[in-house]
């Protein structure tokens, strides 16, 4: 099914031997607004319950980034509190649903991950990007703070790294950092060998046993139980940070820098 939503679109793709692909795409650097982290956290839940899928691929379309994170011209038109919240809850929505499903999730990243574009491939089970990869959290820059992706990030790659990611929201790691910290399990040097990996192991993963599967995963993310919760308090923090000033005029000023580049 496929579900276009403004410029961009959500879609899942059964493939054969169990195995869904469900894949986003924005224009404007595979951001996501909300309708489309809506949109990603349904199809997630919806794969999740589906019997005829053993494994979930997570993609983005297009060559350029795998995920620009949160679509700043949504972001910047947020005039109170409670929509605040709302936004910022759209990638807890997503990160609880990748979190809940019983299915493995392999997230193939074949671009460069911004803010919660880095929580979405935080969030899967196992992730296998190329070398193109970087990875970069800039929320600070923008008057925020990661705080919503911020549980899964840290979950996957540990305090240490998450706080160099958090502080320094200015600097690109290249993927090799993201590799040897634990963000990718792989690193390819192309989209061919990344594509073969990700078939491969997909293609594994649909003949093994679905309820080990499950119950691993179970295991995998224990001590997350109250992330309902969580995640939508660190959004509540968001969307009031979201209304200051300083917020405000970054944006502002980074819309500025786009439409002159």
């Amino acid at each position: 099914m496929i579900h276009e939503i403004q410029e961009g679109y959500v879609k899942t793709i059964a493939q054969s031997s169990g195995i869904a692909v469900i894949a986003f795409f924005h224009p404007r650097g595979n951001s996501l607004p909300l309708a489309m982290l809506n949109e990603l956290a349904l199809e997630i839940h919806s794969a999740g319950l589906n019997e005829e899928v053993n494994v979930i691929i997570l993609k983005s379309d297009g060559n350029g980034a795998f995920c620009g994170g949160a679509s700043f011209s949504e972001l910047s038109t947020i005039n109170d509190a409670e929509n605040g919240k709302k936004f910022f809850n759209g990638f807890a929505q997503v990160i609880n649903a990748m979190r809940k499903c019983p299915k493995l999730i392999i997230a193939r990243v074949h671009g460069k991950c911004v803010g919660g574009g880095v929580g979405l491939v935080a969030a899967a089970d196992y992730a296998i990007a190329t070398e193109g990869a970087d990875i970069k959290l800039s929320e600070l820059s923008i008057g925020l703070g990661p705080f919503v992706v911020g549980a899964a990030i840290q979950r996957k790659i540990g305090l240490s790294a998450f706080s160099q990611l958090a502080i320094d929201a200015a600097m690109w790691r290249p993927a090799d950092w993201a590799r040897r910290k634990g963000l990718f399990a792989e690193l390819h040097p192309n989209n061919a060998h990344m594509d073969e990996s990700v078939q491969r192991l997909a293609n594994e993963l649909s003949h093994s046993h679905p309820e080990a599967m499950a119950q691993l995963k179970k295991m995998l993310w224990e001590g997350t139980e109250d992330w309902d919760e969580l995640l939508s308090e660190k959004a509540t923090i968001s969307g009031e940070l979201a209304l200051s000033p300083y917020t405000k005029n970054a944006l502002e000023k980074f819309k500025n820098k786009k439409h002159q580049s």
